[in-house]
């Protein structure tokens, strides 16, 4: 073979080489690109109505069905309340009190950080029942018992985590890996907001942050105009929402323009919904200015409204001040509203923290309910109280405490939808496992959706290849607690 011939073959045998690598190494470079258009087609009709100035990709649409509901306030009670001091009655366990549990309850149980053969530990306080329905809750719950024929009472919830911050990821976005979409996100997205003035999901915190942080209430892969928007306690409810020394609400508003225009011709460019998000980002902020403060001025409310709630000081910082701007911002057309309160880890000082946190959040959390029913918001309000899992029979601290516990645990929900004055499912005698109609996330989750009129199956965005959902490939609807 000549040189020049040797040369041709050489080159050939490249251009074979990348060919194939071209075609047919991993999916190949065609089919990536196909991929790509077709996640730019998922994502036609949130850019499809982009105008700068209109609600654009959160403007309120259509569910996939009637809905029950319209907006959702979620109390989160991070670290985890105890369903045996709360919710779930157990003679047997407190009959059993010292004991070791049976050897047959432990096989093949993980507990987070004690030994599972630890002695039982009864509960630690007395139950009462409330309402026509009879419903059994806790002493220290006496305001909630004063609710009980307006909430569903969930005794049979499980989850797959053992520790906070992948059990609060999972209650909240349905894994426990970081980066997925919280159920506030994929409820906006599906929804849109009724609020021209305010966020569509704002998140509330009291006592201290969460341990799963803001992948709780996080956008995920979403676009970042679905994300939660934290509001703070304390001076501007949003940082640096205040116009600095020199700058007017004329000139802020001329900048605005000018830089809307600038952004709405890359949108038109490039097709990118993170440059839709900036937009919309900027022009609620400068809504902001004036819808935030009236809104956290609770000073408005009547006296009698402060102290159903438990308001001493209109100004303090705490969770019934939390429940009240939720009525508030429910009220204003935010579709969601999550409220943060981590203060249940109670792995000693179990009787004593208990309480007080009950003490905390009871009067609040019931007079929230009570006032979005007597101002004809609860019908189409959904209202959820719960945590990320439970706590063991067995102790743990000496004689005062328990362990995380995920095989079983309670929370309420009330509002749009829900079948007031109703218990479903049960656990065994020792408040250890689940015994009748078992409740995973994912169910609650394609219930909570459905409630809205939010088919959990078609509620998708395609991201890395595939379809995802809040449910994942889970979930089935609860029928025994819809009205």
């Amino acid at each position: 073979m000549s040189g020049q011939a040797g040369m041709w073959a050489a080159r050939r045998a490249t251009e074979l080489r990348r060919r194939w690598f071209f075609r047919d190494c991993g999916i190949g470079l065609g089919a990536m690109a196909a991929a790509s258009l077709a996640a730019a087609e998922g994502q036609a009709g949130l850019l499809a109505d982009q105008s700068v100035g209109a609600a654009g990709p959160l403007a309120p649409r259509q569910p996939h069905f009637a809905p029950k509901a319209k907006r959702v306030i979620y109390m989160f009670q991070a670290g985890a309340p105890s369903h045996l001091e709360l919710f779930d009655p157990k003679p047997e366990l407190t009959r059993r009190n010292g004991q070791l549990p049976p050897p047959e309850l432990l096989q093949g149980y993980r507990a987070a950080f004690i030994n599972p053969k630890s002695a039982l530990l009864g509960p630690k306080f007395q139950y009462v029942k409330h309402g026509q329905c009879g419903m059994e809750l806790s002493e220290v719950l006496p305001h909630t018992g004063a609710i009980a024929d307006d909430i569903c009472l969930i005794r049979s919830m499980q989850t797959d985590a053992v520790n906070h911050a992948p059990a609060q990821i999972m209650m909240n976005t349905g894994s426990q890996q970081f980066g997925r979409p919280s159920f506030g996100s994929w409820t906006l997205y599906g929804l849109g907001s009724e609020s021209q003035d305010l966020p569509g999901f704002v998140v509330l915190t009291s006592a201290k942050g969460t341990s799963g942080g803001a992948s709780n209430y996080g956008c995920g892969f979403l676009p970042t105009m679905y994300g939660g928007i934290p509001f703070r306690s304390k001076g501007d409810p949003v940082l640096y929402l205040s116009n600095p020394a020199g700058i007017d609400s004329e000139t802020q508003r001329a900048s605005l323009d000018a830089l809307q225009k600038l952004n709405q011709l890359a949108l038109q460019s490039a097709g990118d919904p993170e440059i839709a998000a900036r937009v919309q980002s900027y022009e609620m902020a400068f809504r902001l200015q004036s819808s935030a403060p009236e809104l956290m001025d609770i000073g408005s409310e009547s006296k009698e409204t402060l102290e159903r709630y438990g308001i001493r000081d209109p100004n303090e910082a705490n969770f019934a001040r939390n429940c009240l701007l939720a009525r508030r911002l429910a009220e204003r057309g935010v579709r969601f509203v999550q409220l943060f309160h981590e203060v249940w880890d109670q792995h000693g000082n179990l009787t004593a923290g208990v309480r007080k946190n009950a003490e905390d959040t009871d009067r609040a959390s019931a007079a929230l309910v009570q006032d979005l029913k007597e101002r004809g918001l609860l019908q189409d309000t959904l209202v959820i109280w719960g945590g990320e899992f439970g706590r063991t029979p067995m102790v743990q601290g000496g004689s005062d405490g328990r362990d995380h516990h995920n095989r079983c645990y309670s929370l309420w929900l009330a509002g749009g939808g829900i079948r007031g004055g109703t218990v479903w499912g049960s656990t065994d005698d020792l408040g250890f496992n689940v015994a009748e109609n078992p409740v995973h996330v994912h169910d609650l989750n394609a219930t909570l959706l459905h409630l809205l009129g939010l088919d959990h199956t078609r509620l998708t965005w395609r991201f890395q290849g595939r379809d995802y959902r809040l449910t994942d490939v889970h979930g089935h609807i609860v029928d025994g607690i819809l009205a």
